[in-house]
């Protein structure tokens, strides 16, 4: 079977699918029930490199760099095309049953929403970092001036590199717009299309008209110029982030709405239209300048607390190990990339939270390395691959999610070294004066030369990955049963000795009850118990398996993998269970 396959069958098979999609490194499934899904099955897979089950029948599976080719494989099995699709009442049901995502469940919801409308553009922004880097280097070098000032006129050739990356900040606006609103249920490409509208080098050029005028607002000074008698701000909205979130969030329940109310052989037509009007001077008089002043409000928060550096330096990286797991890093993203925007666009220019933040990656890459060493000792070799694929990503890519939900946040004992190695890096810059980065960058090994002072970044960010490596090498990651287990796993197996399975009165009519409602012994070709709690079982004719049947006999679910193949939930007696079974279906047969 290839990982694709495996992944599907150890997830309750393509019926218990009820969605899939994917960020950067994770597979993120919608199941119809989160409990049959066995865990230790899904991370012994080859190519997973972690699983973590969450609320409301959620299902992660941790993969990688290569997520979107297992993705891909997923969608393109058999199995999956074939699947009959869920009725929405059955979805509704399944949603019903799953509870909700928590105590205060529009918390995670928006939380998700803003992790949606940012993490489709992940690649977008590495790929630029990098360019930002290069020309960082070359003005390092003394080879072009201040490359981040746009005041500075640069070479012609020069100049179009640094077109290359800006082109990706300035219209981060029209990708947010996008990703936020096809969250919310919107036509993705109305609401790029709204958000356009204040992009348009025609909306800005309404500032330098004769009849635009100066005024204060909120203590700052911008232009007003009167439409239909209505005062409209300029602002340039390149880079800003805040007003598309705050547009597709109004979009979202409009455009719902919208479809409700109009016959569906007219939504083509009417259902953008109608948003177009109400949307579009809605966005450009009140959500675009709500949301510039609330992105202003926010960072000039963070920016009061890094009138203390030293403080600022310590809280960061000792708040982000908990903030991701959670997501509620994506406001702080936001704010950085609002931070780099030029001072004409109230902006600062330069960020100062991602040096900080770097001490956190780099605490988190040193906790992955000292685990790899260990598994390499060990010769445990899942780990070992699951650390040096994690390893990798983080040191080229400044991806932690690999590290964080493959190994960290599956063994307790590492969170107390990474936060050691978290606070002698933020010491580190706090003693130095704090941080500036020149542009948006995924904390890595190829992005150092955007950051300022470069050297008391390295030292930095050496002192945490070197604290938090010694820590993990010293005094292990695991509890010592899981160590004992770690190497148990590890050593050669030994020639079998036979093994004998009590099975009981109850397991034998718990059996007996099963295999009947299975179709009887004919229609059960093999019984095989897999992992702890599950018995695969495979079948002559599916039409015969009585699925009520096998939970009125005490069954706790009974799912379809494939073709012929069912996993049934049978508890920790799952090999008793199966040995009955097998012994029914024997006897019958003889």
């Amino acid at each position: 079977m290839s990982t694709a396959s495996e992944i599907v069958a150890a997830v309750g098979g393509p019926e218990n699918i009820q969605s899939l999609t994917h960020c950067a490194t994770r597979l993120r499934f919608q199941l119809v029930d989160g409990s049959v899904v066995d865990t230790a099955t899904v991370e012994s897979i080859n190519g997973v490199m972690g699983a973590v089950p969450q609320s409301g029948d959620r299902y992660q599976v941790i993969i990688g760099g290569g997520v979107q080719t297992v993705y891909n494989e997923i969608n393109e099995l058999p199995e999956m095309s074939n699947r009959r699709q869920l009725t929405d009442e059955e979805i509704k049901a399944a949603a019903r049953a799953g509870g909700v995502r928590g105590r205060f469940a529009w918390v995670d919801s928006f939380f998700e929403f803003l992790s949606d409308s940012f993490r489709p553009i992940l690649g977008a922004l590495l790929g630029a970092s990098l360019i930002i880097t290069f020309m960082s280097l070359m003005a390092t070098l003394g080879i072009i001036g201040n490359w981040a000032d746009s005041r500075v006129v640069l070479p012609p050739s020069w100049a179009f590199v640094n077109l290359m990356w800006r082109a990706v900040f300035y219209f981060i606006p029209l990708m947010v717009a996008y990703n936020a609103s096809k969250k919310l249920g919107a036509d993705p490409w109305v609401g790029f299309s709204i958000m356009a509208l204040v992009l348009l080098p025609g909306f800005a050029d309404l500032g330098k008209d004769a009849a635009a005028y100066d005024a204060v607002v909120f203590g700052s000074s911008v232009k007003l110029i009167d439409v239909f008698g209505v005062p409209l701000t300029i602002f340039d909205y390149g880079s800003q982030v805040f007003p598309p979130l705050l547009m597709a969030g109004l979009l979202g329940p409009l455009y719902k709405l919208f479809k409700k109310l109009i016959p569906e052989n007219l939504q083509l037509i009417f259902v953008p239209f109608l948003s177009f009007i109400i949307m579009l001077p809605l966005t450009a008089f009140l959500i675009g300048p709500i949301g510039v002043y609330a992105g202003a409000g926010l960072a000039g928060a963070l920016q009061w607390i890094n009138q203390w550096p030293f403080v600022f330096a310590i809280l960061i990286p000792l708040a982000y190990p908990f903030m991701v797991p959670l997501g509620l890093h994506w406001p702080i993203n936001a704010i950085m990339l609002l931070n780099l925007t030029p001072p004409a666009q109230g902006g600062l220019g330069y960020d100062y939270i991602q040096g900080p933040m770097g001490a956190w990656n780099f605490a988190c890459f040193g906790a992955t390395a000292g685990v790899m060493v260990l598994a390499m000792r060990d010769r445990d070799q899942q780990m070992r691959q699951t650390a040096s694929g994690a390893l990798v990503a983080g040191l080229l890519g400044g991806i932690t999610e690999p590290s964080l939900y493959g190994i960290h946040l599956r063994f307790k004992r590492i969170y107390p070294r990474i936060l050691a190695g978290c606070a002698i890096g933020g010491l580190i810059i706090g003693f130095g004066g704090g941080l500036k980065a020149s542009g948006f960058a995924f904390t890595s090994l190829l992005t150092i030369g955007i950051f300022t002072p470069t050297l008391l970044y390295v030292i930095a960010i050496a002192a945490a990955f070197f604290t938090t490596f010694s820590l993990v090498l010293s005094f292990d990651y695991r509890t010592p049963e899981e160590k004992a287990a770690a190497r148990r796993a590890a050593e050669p197996a030994e020639a079998a000795e036979p093994r004998v399975i009590v099975v009981g009165d109850v397991e034998t009519n718990q059996a007996k009850q099963w295999v009947t409602a299975l179709g009887g012994e004919g229609n059960v070709r093999s019984v095989e118990a897999i992992a702890e709690t599950r018995v695969r079982v495979e079948v002559t004719d599916d039409s015969k398996v009585d699925v009520d049947a096998l939970k009125r006999a005490g069954l706790t679910a009974a799912v379809k993998v494939g073709e012929g193949v069912w996993h049934l939930i049978a508890g920790l007696e799952a090999v008793q269970y199966a040995e009955g079974m097998r012994r029914r279906v024997a006897s019958s047969a003889s």
